[in-house]
This record gives structure tokens, C-alpha cells and sequence, in this order.
């Protein structure tokens, strides 16, 4: 069932919403403006291709009516008929099989056994035998050498699972995963172990708006960043100018802290991954056959 809100209610959760989401902007217009880099922040603007004004914008999601909002609430993915707007049943069936192939997804990473034997391997593998001046994070300097890091790197089969990651491998890292990966692959290989899968339920959030309500977003988004910087400690990289201690997984007390953090990771990310997933189905549901 539709919930109504009046201009009344809705109007003060979205200037909240925008409020909240403005302070997680800040940083990275100031940056902009600057041209200053940050090895975890930056990633979450440009790997992931949300604009922050975009990201300002509150949604409140399928199956929510709301009076009096035709002048804020009339691009795309939106309807208004009378006083009310929503999401466009339209747009929701023009998305279909995009919707549907996220739900396949979702549901297949959440059956799937999580796996905790990666150990943030994929950042290595994609400086693997490269000089400083190549790598990809010039800003940060690596913590160890190119040699020590092909030592680690060498040391053990490569398990990432999660295209993504593996297709910035170098050239001569890829031979060493347990694996190609191609991007086919991804429906059956994606588990909920993997950092990448994870901070992908931001994305899949961002390109399901405006079906998918922002709070979900901004939930994601924030695990997102949390899971970014994990990921980014657990690298060869020196990020100490940034407040930043590594996770050495490079010896068994780094392992064992990574796959705790994993571990913590990977429980939070299914409770939303199922939220997204429902709200997905739900979504579908209330289009069909009409």
C-alpha cells in the first residue's frame, strides 16, 4: 500500500536528508576546488560516479505519494497526477531488466558462501613489479618495495572473486588469480566476503534512483567509506599523512585483523543488501499487470 505525505511531512525529512548529505559533500568540494587528493574519499566521487549534488537530493522511494511536490519533484523517473507525485510506474517497467538483473545479483550474493581468504590482495596485484611513479595512488607513497610487495604477492594463489577488482590487476598479476575473471562471471562469482561487493550496494543504490529511497543510499554510501578505508589500509600504501594506519596482511596478525573487519563487513552489508534487494522486488511487484 502507497504511503501520502503532505508537503507538511515530506518537506522537512528532505531538507534533512540534504542537510546531512551537504556535510558528506563538503570535504570533496573543497578538494575540488583545491585540487587536492584523497586516497579513500575521492574514490567514492569518481570510481563511483554519483555527482555529490546528485547525491543531495532526497528521494523517498517507490511507493511513497507526496502532496504538493510537482515543482521539486518533476524530472525523470517521477509522475504527478492531481496533487500527488511518485515514482513513474513507466519508468519502473522501462527499468525491468535492469532491475531484475540487480535482484539476481543481490539474492545470488547473499546464498552464496561468504569467503574470507582474499586478504585485500586485489590493491596488490595492482602495483605488482611497478615503480612508485606508477602506481596507481602516486599521492601515497608504497610502504614497501616493489620486491617485498611481489614477495607477498607471489607468496600465494590470488582469490578475488570480484571483476571489478581484477580487471585493474597489471598484466602479469592476472596469470597468479585463482582465476579470469570476465565480466560474465559476476552473477556467479560474487560473494558477500568481498570488500568490492559490498561497496557496489552504494552503486546499485545511485542506479536504481529514484525508485530506491536515499536513506538506503546514504546508509550504503556510509558503509561504503568505511569498507574504502579498510581497504585502502590493508594496501601497500603509506597513507600515514592521512591519519591512516595499515592493516599488514603481509603477516599473520594483519590477516586475522583484516578477515575480522571482513567479517563484521560482510554481516552489515547483507542486512542492507537484503533491504535492496526487497525494496527492488517490491518495485517490480507493483507494475505488474499494469
Amino acid at each position: 500500500m502507497n504511503r501520502v505525505l503532505n508537503r507538511i511531512e515530506w518537506k522537512p525529512l528532505a531538507d534533512s536528508y540534504s542537510d546531512s548529505a551537504r556535510h558528506i559533500t563538503a570535504a570533496a568540494r573543497e578538494r575540488k576546488q583545491s585540487g587536492e587528493r584523497h586516497p579513500i574519499e575521492d574514490f567514492l566521487w569518481e570510481y563511483y560516479s554519483l555527482r555529490p549534488a546528485h547525491f543531495e537530493k532526497w528521494h523517498p522511494g517507490c511507493g511513497v505519494l507526496l502532496r504538493d511536490a510537482a515543482d521539486e519533484y518533476s524530472g525523470k523517473g517521477y509522475i504527478t497526477i492531481g496533487d500527488q507525485t511518485s515514482v513513474d510506474s513507466e519508468f519502473i517497467k522501462e527499468r525491468a531488466d535492469s532491475l531484475k538483473w540487480m535482484i539476481e545479483l543481490l539474492n545470488n550474493t547473499l546464498n552464496r558462501p561468504a569467503r574470507f581468504n582474499c586478504f585485500g590482495l586485489h590493491e596488490w596485484a595492482m602495483v605488482y613489479r611497478l615503480s612508485q611513479e606508477e602506481v596507481r595512488h602516486a599521492q601515497a607513497p608504497l610502504r614497501l618495495s616493489p620486491e617485498e610487495i611481489a614477495a607477498v604477492v607471489e607468496a600465494q594463489e590470488l582469490k578475488c572473486s570480484h571483476y571489478d577488482a581484477f580487471r585493474f590487476y597489471v598484466p602479469a598479476a592476472r596469470s597468479l588469480n585463482h582465476m579470469v575473471l570476465e565480466r560474465e562471471d559476476q552473477l556467479q562469482q560474487e560473494q558477500s566476503g568481498c570488500l568490492h561487493a559490498n561497496m557496489d550496494l552504494y552503486k546499485w543504490c545511485y542506479k536504481a534512483r529514484p525508485i530506491v529511497d536515499s536513506e538506503l543510499t546514504m546508509r550504503c554510501f556510509n558503509l561504503a567509506k568505511e569498507i574504502r578505508t579498510l581497504d585502502m589500509r590493508a594496501a601497500p600504501y603509506d597513507l600515514t599523512q592521512w591519519g591512516l594506519t595499515p592493516v599488514t596482511i603481509e603477516n599473520s596478525e594483519g590477516r586475522a585483523d583484516y578477515i575480522a573487519q571482513q567479517r563484521n563487513f560482510s554481516e552489515r552489508a547483507n542486512v542492507l543488501r537484503t533491504e535492496l534487494r526487497d525494496k527492488l522486488t517490491a518495485a517490480l511487484r507493483s507494475v505488474e499487470g499494469s
